[in-house]
């Protein structure tokens, strides 16, 4: 029998002066038992800089067909598919063939830079798609935010990112690489 996943509660204030969207989400995030803490939160922080009304997180990430965090439109056409980590061209092409816009968030430190001279070349035919790394270090640091039940608030502005709970104020500045 597999574990079962683990629940965490959050609230999420969203502040993003750079699109100019102000709102609160009341989330739950499902960390599967393979996930660790540091893509667990860069999920959450992936959400928080594409915020809107419509953007929800899949059924996870055994479900083959479906992005792991997306946006669908009223007539359920794909708007946004995100995907995380160094995923290979054939699930790239596969998104970007469904969805208007696909964004991958990167952020396994020096295994980024290796995947990316790799990939480059083929990902660059996509034109829908947009490549984001989130520096090691920060992701270290969000990681420390991470409880069952989390109240944060997250300011935007001019591409950083501050992510403060009761505790502590972490900045995250995600590099876009395509």
């Amino acid at each position: 029998m597999a574990p079962n996943a683990t629940i965490f509660k959050t609230e999420l204030q969203i502040a993003d002066m750079d699109r100019f969207y102000y709102q609160t989400h009341h989330l739950t995030l499902a960390q599967h038992p393979s996930e660790t803490d540091e893509r667990m939160m860069v999920r959450l922080a992936a959400f928080a800089l594409n915020a809107s009304e419509h953007l929800a997180f899949s059924k996870g990430l055994c479900v083959d067909d479906e992005a792991e965090l997306w946006e669908k439109s009223l007539c359920g056409d794909i708007e946004l598919w995100i995907e995380f980590g160094e995923a290979d061209e054939k699930w790239i092409k596969k998104a970007c063939g469904r969805a208007k816009t696909v964004k991958l968030y990167t952020y396994g430190g020096r295994s980024v830079p290796i995947w990316w001279q790799k990939n480059q070349g083929p990902l660059s035919r996509y034109k829908n798609l947009e490549v984001w790394e989130f520096p090691k270090e920060q992701i270290q640091l969000l990681a420390s935010l991470v409880k069952r039940s989390m109240r944060l608030s997250c300011n935007i502005s001019e591409g950083e990112m501050w992510l403060n709970d009761d505790d502590q104020s972490l900045a995250l500045t995600p590099q876009r690489l395509y």
